[in-house]
């Protein structure tokens, strides 16, 4: 796929806003559903998604209703994902030769990996905190959990973040990991590096906090799942 081809077809603000809110599930979407979701005609939402299959990223199937008729056409966003660089780069390879290095160096290269994910993590909400002129003290909990997704976004996947009914519990939800190449061969490292990360951003915004992960597609299932607790009693 030549990349003048992706970059134009992304262009369009309306086809790339949808393309970013099939990117935050996996699950599949009709016309009717693109349509209803960004108010316009479903003859619009298939010209997007139309656009959007040809570069491949997103798919295009049959399913039947079930209720006889043709079958009806839905669509998902690729978990492949796209790349582009001019030239071509390999920092794939790179990633990889350092997971594979630290398998072989043991617990304590991991150890020493996972600090740097960490503070690498920190620092970006530091960095992104100090680029917007806010301090982290001064902002409610809605502006960093915004701050988190915002943070999520920058790096090239969107993660769904809910606030329970208690108000200091956030359900992060990751269905496209940035890293889901490597899980097959590392998962194990790759997966620690990547929580020592976000462990870090969270860190970075609230001072006291509980951060668990409880879903993990290292582990077949379908999405990366955190819960971060607040204590009521924490300095928001």
């Amino acid at each position: 796929m030549h990349p003048l081809k992706i970059t134009s077809t992304l262009a369009d603000e309306t086809r790339f806003l949808i393309y970013e809110y099939m990117l935050q599930q996996k699950k599949t979407y009709t016309v009717q559903d693109i349509a209803d979701e960004f108010n316009i005609h479903p003859n619009v939402a298939r010209l997007h998604l139309t656009k959007l299959s040809e570069i491949k990223v997103i798919t295009a199937d049959f399913v039947k209703s079930g209720k006889g008729g043709r079958p009806g056409r839905v669509y998902k966003a690729n978990e492949q994902g796209i790349e582009l660089s001019f030239p071509k780069r390999e920092e794939s390879h790179l990633i990889k030769w350092a997971i594979q290095l630290i398998d072989q160096l043991g617990a304590s290269a991991l150890e020493t990996a996972k600090k740097i994910s960490y503070e690498d993590g920190f620092q970006q909400i530091n960095e992104l905190l100090q680029s917007e002129k806010k301090v982290k003290h001064s902002i409610d909990f809605d502006e960093k959990t915004n701050i988190l997704s915002k943070s999520a976004a920058l790096i090239g996947y969107i993660p769904k973040i809910e606030q329970t009914d208690t108000g200091r519990k956030i359900i992060f939800t990751i269905y496209n990991c940035p890293f889901k190449n490597q899980l097959s061969a590392n998962n194990e490292t790759v997966c620690a590096l990547h929580e020592s990360y976000l462990k870090g951003q969270v860190d970075a915004l609230f001072s006291q906090n509980e951060f668990t992960q409880f879903e993990n597609m290292a582990h077949d299932c379908e999405f990366c799942q955190y819960s971060i607790n607040v204590p009521d009693t924490a300095k928001l």
